[in-house]
């Protein structure tokens, strides 16, 4: 039985991680201040003796001994992150600090949550570990990139300078239950406005593309990471399958069926206009790893999710 710190574990990817976890027979130590997390994420897990809430923030040092750290604080939305980008960019440089600084003091292995926002817009297609990005450092969108970017060099720096036993992963888009249903995404987005019958709002002529991975499939992919020795990335988790916005946004709408009409709003600054990860490393390193869930049939679960979601808060 390992004992494990995850960052953000009230948040869309860290309740659905602290339940595995837990489900796999670990102890699992949630971290969260609640500003993206939310309760209701994780309150199914509370009555297992084994899991146990710490409402705390990651920019503020934290004490605690454990075996492995998951580090996935930090607002993952554009609507989130750019909020208080300060505070934003603060969370993914100090967490990573006061992260590495558990770590080297109690010789845990720790994984950093980075993400495909560090190849920005990127001019490589798709997308490979050894790429360097092409990031707009005072853009409305470079508080998360360049924070990410940044936690990365401290992850590597710690490595290197103090041998703490690190992984790098970068997440690419990520959906299924739990996503914040305001949170601005594409997905959760399309789906809570065709559930509506609101019109659905694609930014730009919707060519842009993007690769969607269903969150048991990161899950797979983070915990193989975590596990693996003699590797410590950056690795790309994601799905190489690429759809157009508006495939994505055809396909909601008959999973729905909805009456939703499309309409199209102008692009936001630095929205990047092609995202796919290259695989071949995950592959390689992670026990042959590829995503196993179609889009489709992630779409259901999700779709359901948010169906009952929006019912629950009707009645109340």
């Amino acid at each position: 039985m390992k004992r494990i710190l995850v960052t953000g574990g009230a948040g869309f990817v860290g309740s659905h991680l602290c339940e595995r976890l837990l489900n796999e027979g670990n102890q699992v130590l949630c971290l969260d201040n609640y500003f993206t997390g939310d309760k209701r994420n994780i309150v199914h897990l509370m009555d297992n003796h084994f899991f146990e809430i710490v409402r705390h923030d990651v920019t503020v040092p934290f004490y605690a001994e454990v075996d492995q750290i998951y580090n996935l604080a930090c607002p993952a939305s554009p609507v989130h992150y750019q909020f208080n980008p300060i505070k934003t960019t603060k969370t993914s440089v100090m967490g990573a600090i006061n992260m590495l600084g558990l770590a080297k003091r109690i010789k845990a292995r720790v994984l950093q949550a980075s993400t495909s926002e560090v190849y920005g817009d990127p001019e490589v297609h798709p997308q490979t570990e050894s790429y360097w990005g092409h990031v707009n450092p005072i853009g409305i969108r470079s508080c998360y990139d360049e924070g990410k970017r940044c936690a990365e060099t401290l992850f590597m720096d710690y490595y290197k300078q103090n041998n703490v036993d690190i992984k790098i992963i970068r997440i690419f888009n990520t959906y299924g239950p739990k996503m914040h249903p305001n949170d601005g995404r594409v997905v959760s987005n399309f789906i809570i406005q065709a559930l509506q019958n609101q019109d659905i709002t694609i930014y730009g002529d919707g060519s842009q593309t993007r690769s969607f991975q269903y969150v048991d499939d990161l899950l797979e992919g983070m915990i193989r990471m975590m596990n693996t020795d003699k590797f410590i990335g950056p690795v790309n988790i994601g799905n190489p399958v690429e759809f157009t916005i508006l495939e994505l946004a055809e396909m909601v709408i008959h999973l729905t069926n909805s009456n939703s009409k499309i309409i199209n709003l102008p692009i936001p600054q630095d929205d990047p206009t092609q995202r796919k990860p290259d695989i071949s490393l995950a592959k390689e390193k992670l026990g042959n790893w590829e995503p196993q869930v179609a889009l489709k049939d992630g779409l259901k679960k999700t779709i359901n999710y948010f169906d009952n979601y929006l019912k629950e808060n009707e009645q109340e």
